[in-house]
């Protein structure tokens, strides 16, 4: 088979296969718009290596898929361990595992094909993302293709494509639509005018050859009706046959399709000559999708709920297991019963492979079928808990709720009020979370301790804790425990553990060994979610008490855990938190770059996901002088008053409040930092005195509230110094320089400036100098502004005075000791520098100066 203008493409896999030949295995992502060639470059490259060992995989985009079909359709050509296990319900931790263990075998080159992975659900993603992390070291080629032209922001794969772009082992081949050159080799010397077709067909292969093929003497309006063009010209029993072939899906099984319809050999034999119909190793498939959606779209309506009703009539008959498929088939007949069924039973398997967006799916079916039953709305309403579709869990919950008052079962309508409840806090509906936790306890106390009385009371905690009422959170924790290490409940344990730990450090008391207690348990019984929100609890605590060194391997384990196992919410919140620890330490490059990658996962997820990120995007522009402030800064406001948690909405405030300051608008800036202070309430001390700071900045006659951390009790009480001496040891910069500008002398504001300068803030500095004007000071400074425009890595101007040292062999100790610094300082300067030259070590840090001199 020739291709035209593939061959840089099959150049790469034929190299990646030559590696993968050798031990160092990868995964290729081939990406393209419908039609442009991926599948048939991969057949391809079988021709070339035919000596491999290779399997297939197919998602298929007819409707709601069967959990982890690309992986069954595997274990049928590659057998063994693998294939017992398909067949005997394994879960997905041990299909995956033998999937590893058969590519492994040594003296073979595997091949491992899936297709169309945008179509593919949960599961086979996540398969996907367990094989990239595992196949440096295997000899095996895995390539993935899927359409690049059609995925939203928040559609699962995009996600999964960031994450598997990180991985050493991936690879990716783009490809275009042909050239016009290419398209009038395609037209040859069938009469059509080679510019009119390029221009219809924008160069994509399939459109281009389905023209082509329909040998008409013009260029038809559509691609769609070239290949209408060509059924047109079939008997009618081929055109009833395709007709049901288009409703079963791209990949056809021939006796299913005998068994639907009249599909004789000589009938399948006309549809395979057609070119409409390819084989596909003992059965046959649509030459494209493109193809199957245009048969599919002209079947008329009166006709596609009875060839539908066949379908379902011989899928029963051939003992189909496939529920998922038969779901599809007997809704579209209108068979609700069969439907029901199906549906209830592909949602149970799809949820234990944790394809949740896929049980999801099936139970919005099953409750179309029989909107009466609470039951389907409550495991409707936990699947979408899983996938963030927190609006959704609303709505099931609330229709949950409803029906168990009626049906008399107060235990489940507690249940449903707690879900609900969960799903206003997501939601940032405060006060509704608080009624719906308060109504569930008031429904469950008077029927005893028990399973959903513990979770009431471990959910409540939560709320009280996120509206700093502490003590009572400690005290309804306890309460949850009381209840739940009897009955074994090891996630109810942990979850209050974890609440505990947090209420506690707000009041000043020991917390690390709770919260460590929490996350051994969740790990020990793989509740990830749960281990997801202690590792998330325990790295933003040390964080937020300035504990970088011990914070940064709770970090890397944290992250490589949620990663691993897919506890994406979590993993999200870590991302964020992070950013924010990057920013406080002066590293806004790589905070924003975290910014841009959380925000790109969670565009279209809850409101409070997004709050964090908003204002670390929001101050460091802000900082900057940069645009995109107050579109950050407003939705987080508008987020963090909805859900009416103190630690949003300081925050939120604060941000705003220090944007108004650099742009000069101290009065505005005071209020926000006022109604910061409204709700402060009982937060710890380093939130009251982040509060209490801003007060005094902006000119509040409000004075500070309680025991405040040593940095803002330093600048409080007049040690401005002390202050940034203070910031400095916890290798937090911009904190420093703003200390600093509470001092009277001229000696700190110009070491602010120059701090200021250091960092690229360019609207602080601006402020800064005001301030010196105003206090009749000469000789103002610029900021090194220049000098770090001018570096080609952007390194600032102190950055570049600690490159100067490195590069002389200095340690950061005696870099400290030359520029009269701390080594914690120093620590900060040299990873900015090893991040902003993107490299990891330092004599990576050398060599790579050198040779940028070496090219100058």
């Amino acid at each position: 088979m020739d291709l035209l203008e593939r061959d840089a493409a099959l150049a790469s896999l034929g190299e990646y296969a030559q590696q993968a030949r050798a031990g160092q295995g990868c995964l290729v992502l081939v990406a393209g718009e419908a039609g442009v060639g991926k599948s048939t470059l991969v057949e391809v490259l079988a021709e070339r290596l035919a000596d491999a060992r290779w399997a297939w995989g197919l998602c298929d985009g007819l409707f709601t898929p069967r959990p982890l079909g690309p992986l069954f359709d595997i274990a049928a050509e590659l057998g063994g361990e693998l294939l017992e296990l398909s067949r005997s319900g394994g879960s997905r931790e041990e299909l995956f595992g033998a999937l590893l263990r058969q590519l492994g075998a040594p003296g073979t080159l595997h091949v491992v094909v899936i297709e169309d992975l945008h179509w593919a659900d949960e599961a086979t993603i996540d398969l996907v993302r367990f094989l990239a992390r595992r196949v440096r070291n295997v000899p095996v080629l895995l390539v993935v293709t899927y359409r690049d032209d059609s995925l939203a922001p928040g559609h699962p794969l995009r996600i999964a494509l960031g994450d598997l772009g990180r991985q050493r082992s991936t690879r990716r081949i783009g490809l275009a639509p042909l050239s016009a050159d290419a398209v009038a080799v395609l037209a040859g010397d069938h009469g059509l005018e080679p510019v009119a077709l390029h221009r219809l067909t924008g160069g994509n292969p399939y459109f281009v050859s389905e023209v082509v093929r329909a040998g008409a003497a013009t260029v038809p309006a559509s691609a769609r009706d070239a290949v209408l063009a060509r059924v047109a010209e079939l008997s009618g029993d081929a055109r009833g046959v395709l007709d049901a072939a288009a409703l079963i899906g791209t990949r056809i099984e021939p006796r299913l399709l005998a068994a639907a319809t009249i599909a004789s050999a000589t009938v399948l034999d006309e549809l395979v000559d057609s070119g409409l119909l390819v084989g596909d190793g003992p059965g046959l498939r649509f030459r494209h999708e493109l193809g199957r959606l245009a048969v599919e779209q002209a079947v008329p309506a009166h006709r596609t709920g009875l060839i539908h009703a066949r379908i379902l009539a011989a899928l029963q008959d051939l003992g189909s297991d496939d529920d998922a498929g038969l779901a599809h088939h007997a809704e579209a007949a209108g068979d609700t019963a069969a439907a029901l069924h199906h549906a209830v039973r592909a949602a149970r398997r799809a949820a234990g492979f944790k394809s949740h967006r896929e049980a999801a799916a099936q139970y919005q079916r099953a409750v179309r079928c029989d909107p009466d039953d609470p039951r389907l709305y409550d495991a409707l309403g936990v699947e979408l808990s899983f996938v963030d579709g927190w609006a959704g869990v609303a709505e099931a919950a609330d229709r949950a709720r409803t029906l168990w008052r009626a049906a008399g079962d107060p235990l489940r309508e507690g249940a449903a009020l707690r879900l609900h409840s969960a799903a206003m806090v997501s939601l940032c509906r405060g006060r509704e979370a608080i009624g719906d936790a308060e109504a569930a306890i008031a429904v469950l106390e008077p029927l005893g301790p028990g399973v959903e009385l513990a979770r009431a009371y471990g959910h409540l905690a939560k709320q009280r804790l996120l509206a700093d009422r502490n003590a009572e959170a400690v005290e309804l924790a306890g309460r949850s425990q009381d209840i739940a290490a009897p009955l074994g409940l090891v996630d109810v344990l942990s979850d209050t553990m974890n609440t505990e730990a947090v209420a506690r450090r707000m009041l000043g008391q020991d917390w690390t060994g709770l919260i460590r207690r929490a996350l051994d348990i969740a790990v020990a019984n793989r509740l990830d979610g749960q281990a997801g929100r202690a590792y998330t609890n325990l790295y933003g605590m040390l964080c937020r008490e300035r504990r970088y060194p011990e914070a940064d391997p709770v970090y890397q384990e944290a992250i490589a855990y949620c990663d691993e196992f897919d506890v994406d919410t979590f993993g999200t919140c870590l991302r964020g938190e992070r950013a924010n620890s990057l920013a406080r330490m002066g590293r806004w490059d790589d905070a924003l770059a975290l910014c841009r990658e959380v925000l790109t996962r969670v565009e279209e997820a809850s409101p409070i996901n997004r709050i964090y990120v908003l204002y670390c995007v929001a101050t460091v522009r802000a900082r900057r002088d940069e645009d995109g402030v107050w579109a950050a800064l407003d939705e987080a406001a508008a987020s963090a008053d909805g859900c009416g948690e103190p630690q949003w909405i300081v925050k939120s405030r604060i941000g705003r409040a220090e944007a108004f300051w650099l742009a000069g608008k101290v009065q505005d800036a005071r209020v926000e930092a006022e109604l910061a202070d409204d709700v402060v309430g009982d937060a710890d001390g380093w939130m009251r005195g982040w509060v209490a700071v801003w007060l005094r900045r902006t000119g509040s006659d409000r004075p500070a509230r309680g025991e405040l951390a040593e940095p803002f009790r330093l600048e409080i009480g007049g040690d401005c110094a002390g202050a940034a001496a203070a910031w400095l040891d916890l290798s937090c910069p911009y904190d420093a320089a703003l200390a600093l500008l509470g001092a009277a002398d001229e000696q700190s504001l110009r070491r602010a400036v120059g701090m200021l300068g250091d960092l690229g803030a360019t609207a602080a500095v601006r402020v800064a100098r005001q301030l010196m004007r105003d206090r009749g000071i000469r000789s103002v400074p610029t900021g090194p502004q220049t000098a770090t425009r001018a570096d080609p890595h952007g390194l600032t101007r102190r950055e570049q005075e600690v490159l100067h040292l490195i590069c002389a062999g200095n340690t950061n100790a005696e870099i400290a000791a030359n520029l009269v610094l701390s080594v914690k300082t120093v620590d900060h300067h040299v990873s900015a520098v090893l991040s902003k030259l993107g490299v990891s070590t330092r004599a990576k840090a050398i060599r790579k100066v050198q040779g940028s001199a070496a090219r100058f």
